[in-house]
């Protein structure tokens, strides 16, 4: 298996009219192998995006993070529900380390705030001009992406189309989160991490990042008896595994994308969700969306899946619900040293 993460064209699927069955079976199908091999790909969206857009997002967040400390400490997590807003420098902590970066989150809109909830609150926008439209402008984009994707991903797994509007359903009103993070230099001779080996929750990572090569590090786990390892910096229950760690540098015109832990219970485990972490020796700014499931979802092995594993396939993967999943994941972030991907 080669470790150059694949390139997939989602632009058949952008189209309309007419429809070309045949390149739309190919990107399903490279999509296909992309998750049962990776977890992790490129997807090219020129078709889809102005590439100066992104690039306005990454220059506001730039602008946020050089504000000073107490113009942004008005943002904190702390005035809402320890979800949205700003998180300082090491504020959060992965794997036991605290992570060198400085992000500021917003979740899907909810009916009926409540800040003393978890994810119950109001998202929290810096005073900047132009932030909150531009970023508000591209959640809608993504979230059209999403659905385009998880429907060429449903198609690669052989799903009917009964089938696909059943997953669909579960995805509709997605729950998605958007972040942008600052990532300052680690200082030299650092055994820490910009963000420390984890894997994502949900379903679909969409990441804009700035050019800064050698920064994402995607672990690729090799074959029975490969003596390639590298396994520095992969959480101790990680640890045994072979394998090694793999750039995935920036493309212009892709966003890189992954899979999230749902996919896993979807796929009954035929796609893993792939750890990955991030290693900055220069100053980064990195905008990734997280479509993930609705919050009522309930997220089961879908019997596309199973028909591919057979009769004697893998044992049925534990279904969740997702909003109950995510609470239990982030519901404490922040607090007593428990991080955003700890388990």
């Amino acid at each position: 298996m080669s470790s150059a993460l694949p390139i997939i064209d989602i632009s058949p699927y952008l189209r309309s009219e007419p429809v070309d069955i045949a390149a739309r079976k190919a990107t399903s199908e490279a999509l296909h192998a992309a998750c049962l091999n990776f977890g992790f790909f490129y997807l090219s969206i020129t078709e889809f995006v102005d590439t100066a857009v992104p690039e306005e997002l990454t220059t506001l967040a730039r602008t946020f993070f050089a504000l000073p400390q107490e113009e942004k400490d008005k943002l904190s997590l702390s005035n809402q529900d320890n979800a949205r807003g700003y998180a300082r420098l090491k504020e959060n902590v992965t794997n036991g380390k605290a992570d060198n970066h400085e992000g500021l989150d917003f979740y899907r809109p909810v009916e009926s705030p409540d800040k003393s909830k978890p994810l119950w609150g109001e998202n929290q926008f810096p005073d900047l001009p132009g932030f909150r439209d531009k970023y508000e402008a591209w959640v809608e984009k993504m979230k059209i992406l999403g659905l385009i994707v998880m429907e060429a991903m449903a198609i690669g797994l052989g799903m009917t189309p009964d089938e696909w509007t059943e997953l669909r359903n579960q995805v509709d009103d997605s729950f998605w989160v958007m972040r942008a993070i600052g990532y300052p230099p680690l200082p030299e001779n650092s055994d820490g991490f910009s963000c420390g080996a984890h894997k994502d929750y949900g379903c679909l990572t969409f990441l804009y990042a700035d050019p800064t090569p050698s920064a994402l590090q995607v672990f690729l786990q090799q074959p029975e008896g490969s003596t390639a390892a590298d396994t520095t910096g992969l959480p101790v229950e990680q640890g045994a595994k072979a394998g090694a760690w793999i750039n995935a540098d920036p493309i212009p015109g892709c966003v890189v994308c992954n899979i999230g832990e749902m996919w896993e219970i979807w796929s009954n485990g035929l796609y893993k969700s792939t750890l990955h972490r991030v290693v900055h020796r220069s100053s980064n700014y990195r905008v990734p969306f997280f479509f993930e499931p609705n919050f009522d979802a309930h997220v089961k092995p879908l019997a596309a899946a199973k028909r591919i594993q057979g009769a004697d396939g893998a044992p049925e993967r534990r279904s969740v619900v997702y909003g109950d999943f995510l609470l239990a994941k982030v519901g404490n972030n922040f607090a007593g040293g428990k991080g955003r991907y700890d388990d």
